[in-house]
Order: structure tokens, then sequence, then C-alpha cells
């Protein structure tokens, strides 16, 4: 079975650029405004820790943990709660599927969420999935080519 949500957006700014604004500002973009995102851990290589702490405006926190199943640089980001540090077991909600294609020198970005069942899915769909991810993919979009615009080019 298939429980997976997914979003994919064709950013005007090249993969390298995009790359950078996912791996190097992930807490201005990670979750969508007001909220915040703190990473307190991102050893983003294979088997790598991931620690998160999105804070609400009223408030609200909440902390995820998990671990990076694959970082192919540039190309892809495989991420799970399934397991915390050290590969410990945790109550999995979903394996977290991030991909980079160039495509003519823009970058075909999918953000893609597998869950292990279909409760999961819809519940993650019913918390606003597709606009929160939605608006989260916004302000990666807007990183990625504020950077772009700010990068002086090389003539050729």
């Amino acid at each position: 079975m298939n429980y997976e949500l997914s979003i994919t957006r064709l950013i005007d700014a090249p993969v390298d650029a995009v790359w950078r604004a996912w791996t190097e500002d992930t807490g201005a973009w990670f979750c969508p405004k007001p909220w915040i995102a703190e990473f307190v851990t991102q050893d983003l290589v294979t088997g790598g820790a991931s620690v998160i702490v999105m804070r609400g405006p009223n408030g609200e926190e909440n902390r995820l943990e998990g671990v990076y199943l694959e970082v192919v640089p540039g190309a892809r980001i495989v991420s799970t709660d399934a397991f915390t540090a050290g590969w410990h077991p945790a109550g999995p909600f979903m394996v977290r599927i991030d991909t980079f294609a160039d495509e003519g020198g823009k970058t075909r970005y999918t953000a893609t969420a597998r869950h292990w069942t279909a409760e999961a899915r819809d519940s993650h769909a019913a918390m606003g999935f597709e606009a929160g991810w939605g608006a989260s993919i916004d302000q990666l979009e807007e990183i990625a080519v504020t950077a772009r615009a700010n990068t002086p080019h090389i003539a050729e």
C-alpha cells in the first residue's frame, strides 16, 4: 500500500541554490510562519541525527526527533521519525523524502511524506499537509531565489 502525500514545485533557481537553502537555512523555511523551527541537531549524513523544535506563536512546542536514512548531496534527503539517534526505535509517523532535480536550470523540488497507515496519512492531510508544506516550500523558494539573485555570475 502507498500511504503518501506529496508536493512538487518548479523553483526558479538552480539545484545548488535550493539545496543550500534547504540545508543551510532550514530553520527559516521548515514550518509556516508565524511558527519557527530550531534545528537543535542536523547531522545531515546518512545515519545522522535530526532534532527539531517547532514553536508556535502561542507558546506551542513540538519536538521532532529522527534520523537521516539517505543523503545524496544536491539530489535527495530521506529522513524518518521511526528511529532516534543511535537507531533507537520510536513511534513512527512517516518517512520524508525530499528530491532536487535540474530542469533547464531550475529545480524540480518534491517533498513526500510516506506513512505506515492510511489513518496516519489521512490524519496528516487533515492537519493541513497541503497548506502547511506548501507554505514552507514558498519560504524555501523565496530563500533560494533570493540567494540566486545575490550570487555573482561568472561570464562564460
